[in-house]
């Protein structure tokens, strides 16, 4: 059975982002369509840009009527530029709402947000928004879901636009081979999309851009090369 999981997802903006392509990018994957599985459930914010990224892209999100469920420290930020928001729990961060309601997430570095991701992620699809390649590179290789991102919305998980064809469902799981298996058997997939602000609103309605599938020309090298 392949297992079509409930799609927790996050993004998680770094210290090192551009934030007004982090902004265009948290909106999509949020708002473009939130009741599907790969729209953004927690939005995790880097401490040192927190204060200045969270007031502007929440006061965005609140005239598309998004409410917050956020952590202490974000709270704290929040309150200070007159936004409200209800204390993030437990069951928070594992709650796919599937509708317009956000989790927001403060971390003091990169591991952290991977950590978080990892215990409370559905193995579906995590975005990081960066300009260090470095941080990229990283969060690529620790983060444990099927569909992994840089600088781009978590909207684009989906078989179509991967050109794959009809879409039957995204595994979160990790099946196993059947039959005679060599190493490759001992194998499984992780989708990594690499972008430079990109998001899937572009992409529908009219005069929408439209998605061009080829062969990669080369494999996967571990430095985005």
């Amino acid at each position: 059975m392949l297992g079509h999981s409930s799609g927790i997802c996050h993004i998680f903006v770094d210290s090192e982002a551009d934030l007004q392509k982090a902004g265009i990018i948290c909106i999509d994957a949020k708002t473009q369509y939130p009741a599907v599985c790969n729209a953004m459930e927690t939005m995790i914010v880097h401490s040192a840009i927190a204060e200045k990224f969270l007031p502007a892209i929440c006061k965005k999100l609140q005239e598309k009527k998004v409410p917050f469920y956020a952590d202490k420290k974000a709270a704290k930020i929040l309150k200070k530029s007159g936004i409200d928001s209800r204390n993030a729990t437990e069951k928070s961060w594992v709650t796919e709402y599937s509708d317009l309601k956000l989790n927001i997430k403060t971390a003091d570095s990169l591991e952290e947000a991977i950590r978080h991701i990892n215990k409370y992620g559905s193995r579906h699809t995590d975005s990081i928004i960066t300009e260090d390649k470095g941080n990229a590179l990283k969060f690529v290789q620790l983060v444990d879901s099927a569909d992994v991102f840089w600088n781009c919305s978590t909207r684009f998980s989906d078989g179509y636009r991967y050109g794959l064809g009809a879409e039957v469902g995204i595994n979160t799981g990790k099946i196993h081979a059947r039959g005679p298996s060599g190493i490759e058997s001992l194998m499984t997939y992780k989708y990594v999309l690499v972008g430079n602000g990109n998001i899937v609103a572009d992409y529908a309605g009219k005069g929408a851009k439209k998605f061009s599938h080829k062969a990669l020309e080369k494999e996967w090298s571990n430095d985005f090369t």
